[in-house]
């Protein structure tokens, strides 16, 4: 092949991105120098993360670059390799996604073995999904057996997999909000003792009546009035790891919520944001931990793929309304 397809940032947005902020863009198919690889990506990650990327401010990481590719977790074979230890035919996990070819730093590539686990799990139950989920419930929030654990955004990647690593470390109850019945039904199926819709009527009246005793944890993947309902419903000494804001993302105005952030005194709260990046230190009790439940049956996850990498904005935008169940992923 001499054709390489990449998704371009065109623009960027005001509140919501439409598709007019992407571009498909033809190039050609990168060589190889001294330590260097090309992959052919096979399947990539669209992640709520890559939202804040698109808008020019500082943050823990740099924005996307107008008029290049975007980027983000890939998997897929090196077609041509001048690096020591990597070899034409092998598979890697590296992050320069969005187009069908990637020229890749051999260092930053991560060798995977495809017959271990499918593809698609390394990025997303083995990957940076799972950590994050393990780490911010086990390491963020050190949540204890016995407590209660509230999940928001709970069918999604991440909220998923919190809600099923709680039940098997221990919690009591588990209690999930997500953004349709299907979604409910589907966190019930998983292990959830609660779940409800966040559509029915105030979070707070909705958690109040799924977790009647408070609420010991609390994973965020929401913000807003997912994290004032949670501030209102925390037992003293509660503990919220904040994962994600995904209600203000593309909001153009400040948020309303919280406005009970005094709670956080008297019942001595701690509310902690976190990056999976400052947690590699525990993948490999993630993933020893991760691959004993996949394999003895006791974990599930859920995937939504989309076909095609000139797909891969729709994909993008369709995660960020919350059309997928599970990890988001479109097979390149």
């Amino acid at each position: 092949m001499s054709t390489n397809r990449e998704i371009h940032l065109a623009f960027r947005p005001q509140g919501w991105p439409t598709a007019d902020n992407f571009r498909l863009v033809e190039t050609e198919v990168p060589t190889p120098g001294p330590g260097q690889i090309v992959v052919r990506n096979q399947y990539m990650s669209v992640d709520p993360y890559m939202r804040g990327r698109m808008d020019d401010v500082k943050s823990y990481v740099p924005p996307f670059a107008l008029d290049a590719p975007l980027d983000g977790g890939a998997v897929g074979e090196v077609v041509a390799s001048e690096a020591d230890g990597i070899t034409v035919g092998d598979t890697v996990l590296h992050g320069l996604g969005w187009r069908e070819y990637a020229l890749v730093e051999a260092r930053a590539a991560r060798p995977v073995d495809p017959t271990v686990a499918p593809l698609t799990a390394y990025l997303g139950v083995l990957g940076m999904t799972g950590l994050t989920a393990y780490a911010g419930l086990l390491e963020v929030a050190a949540m204890k057996p016995g407590e209660t654990v509230f999940v928001s955004g709970a069918a999604g990647a991440v909220g998923s997999m919190v809600g099923q690593i709680a039940k098997l470390s221990g919690a009591a109850r588990v209690v999930g909000s997500a953004g349709s019945p299907a979604k409910v039904e589907r966190l019930r199926a998983l292990g959830f003792d609660a779940a409800f819709d966040y559509h029915d009527g105030p979070v707070r009246d909705l958690l109040g009546a799924a977790a009647p005793d408070g609420v010991d944890v609390y994973f965020d993947n929401v913000g807003g009035e997912h994290l004032e309902a949670a501030i209102g419903a925390m037992n003293p000494h509660g503990r919220a790891a904040i994962c994600g804001m995904i209600a203000q993302y593309n909001s153009t105005e400040p948020p309303a919520a919280p406005r009970n952030l005094a709670q956080v005194i008297g019942k001595r709260l701690t509310l902690r944001g976190f990056l999976v990046g400052d947690h590699g230190h525990l993948r490999d009790r993630f993933v020893a931990d991760v691959a004993g439940w996949l394999r003895d049956g006791r974990l599930s996850h859920d995937e939504t793929v989309v076909e095609g990498i000139e797909n891969a904005p729709d994909a993008f935008l369709g995660m960020l309304r919350g059309e997928n169940l599970g990890k988001m992923l479109v097979r390149v």
